[in-house]
């Protein structure tokens, strides 16, 4: 049943009152919404709503989540919208390796595209496709495998993939919570309105973060019931997929309710084309500006894993951004040693001449 109230944390990067999912965030204040009310700011919640988002994350393919992590896409498709047939040469051997030297933290390798009107592909030839590039690159990286279908998954794992991402958030395959169980792979459930032949055909929310937020939790507990722990299970809104420019744009405002779900989150802003929209660009891989942005927007909302072609300039955009906000908390600290040092009655205070 879905809730009454929802609870977005506030972040503030130099300190709050609560630690956001363990992290890099702090929040000392909420957004309450709900669906029949105008949002309101509030400094309680519900003690199991404090208790999900400040729950420190469990690791994703061994990785920390106390920092943000990179996941660089590896397309073996000649279909996809951003880099179709690119990589087709060599299996994506050379794109997967020129991304872990750029700096990825794992990969995420896909023989099926999912871009708005994509068919779907045969499992034989996505198997084909996808099994020599998780062999080969496996050893060096954590690998996920992006697929829908259960027999795909079970190869890949078998190949050395750690993490099944199932673009359809377990409803295409009725055997895909089945097969991540068997094979002990961690998920990530996204959500995704229709399938990608016709996702993009008009689609409609009562309120999209709100409607989103709930049907992913639904998955979470399907998933659950179906016997994969909760600390295999990462969560993805699913930008762009069945939701139009305003509907990414909602989301991505408030995306820290995610949060409230208690799972480390994925997003994959990548290059999509509401970007170009909003940037005037054609060019897929011209909208790596815009994809920086929107993912550095994200990473000061907590947001854990992020899903991009370009790593080399998401790691540098990460490393100055991470430089500047250690900055700014060192001036905060800097700002409240100083106010409390001239309170009246301390030392300072009285060597200025503030009295005692």
């Amino acid at each position: 049943m879905p809730a009454t109230h929802y609870f977005r944390p506030i972040p503030q990067p130099d300190g709050g009152r609560w630690r956001l999912a363990g992290g890099w965030v702090g929040f000392s204040r909420l957004e309450r919404l709900s669906r029949d009310a105008p949002p309101v700011i509030v400094e309680e919640a519900p003690p199991e709503i404090i208790a999900a988002l400040t729950a420190p994350r469990a690791p994703v393919l061994g990785l920390a989540m106390d920092a943000p992590r990179i996941m660089g896409i590896v397309n073996v498709t000649p279909d996809s919208f951003s880099d179709g047939g690119r990589w087709d040469a060599d299996g994506g051997l050379a794109q997967g390796r020129a991304l872990i030297d750029a700096g990825a933290d794992m990969l995420d390798i896909g023989g099926e595209s999912t871009r708005p009107g994509a068919a779907e592909v045969s499992v034989a030839d996505e198997m084909a496709r996808v099994r020599p590039a998780i062999e080969a690159l496996g050893d060096r990286i954590p690998v996920s495998v992006d697929t829908r279908k259960a027999s795909v998954a079970r190869a890949a794992v078998g190949a050395g993939a750690g993490m099944v991402n199932d673009v359809s958030g377990l409803d295409f395959d009725p055997g895909m919570a089945a097969a991540v169980v068997d094979t002990s792979a961690a998920i990530c459930i996204m959500h995704a309105q229709g399938v990608p032949e016709t996702m993009q055909d008009d689609p409609r929310y009562g309120d999209v973060l709100l409607d989103v937020y709930d049907a992913l939790a639904d998955r979470i507990a399907r998933a659950e019931a179906a016997g994969i722990p909760r600390d295999r299970i990462v969560i993805d809104p699913g930008i762009g997929f069945g939701k139009t420019g305003d509907h990414n744009l909602a989301i991505l405002r408030r995306i820290s309710l995610f949060h409230a779900l208690g799972v480390p989150v994925l997003l994959g802003v990548s290059r999509k084309r509401f970007i170009g929209t909003l940037a005037g660009v054609d060019q897929p891989d011209r909208r790596d500006p815009g994809t920086l942005a929107l993912t550095l927007a994200a990473v000061a909302q907590g947001i854990q894993i992020h899903r991009v072609h370009d790593v080399a300039g998401i790691r540098q955009g990460l490393t100055l951004w991470r430089a500047a906000q250690e900055g700014s908390r060192q001036a905060a600290q800097d700002i409240a040693w100083q106010a409390a040092q001239e309170q009246p009655g301390s030392r300072q205070a009285t060597e200025r001449g503030y009295g005692a």
